[in-house]
């Protein structure tokens, strides 16, 4: 599932380019978004996020693409797959700017982990 947004100056850090925290809300945001969607009625926090290492700079007015796909599915928890790719004002192509894997945890009332049910989509790891 792809998602958009565009970096404006409230995302950007002093040095005029785009804030790595602004960068890291979406792409929770978006991994969430697409984990809500597949597993709907489960209460899905994030538990972790791997390695986070910004590839270039993001200028003001670039259009941003989130790809957010499945990766893996345990008895609790589900895994995603999240690769951010830059389109700079007036550039004819994407750069790629950075990737992770986002993993959701799902939780009940208590906040205790819950079996989460089972999706044919994503490849069951545990």
């Amino acid at each position: 599932m792809n998602n958009f947004t565009i970096v404006r100056p409230e995302h950007l850090n002093h040095y005029g380019y785009l804030f790595g925290g602004a960068l890291l809300r979406w792409v929770d945001e978006y991994a969430w978004i697409v984990a809500s969607l597949d597993f709907p009625h489960c209460r899905l926090v994030t538990i972790a996020m791997d390695r986070v290492e910004f590839r270039q700079q993001v200028p003001n007015g670039s259009i941003l693409r989130f790809k957010v796909l499945p990766v893996r599915q345990g008895r609790t928890s589900v895994t995603y797959h999240v690769n951010v790719l830059a389109d700079q004002p007036g550039a004819t192509s994407e750069r790629d700017i950075f990737s992770t894997n986002v993993t959701f945890v799902r939780v009940d009332d208590q906040g205790q982990k819950c079996p989460l049910p089972q999706k044919g989509r994503l490849k069951s790891q545990e």
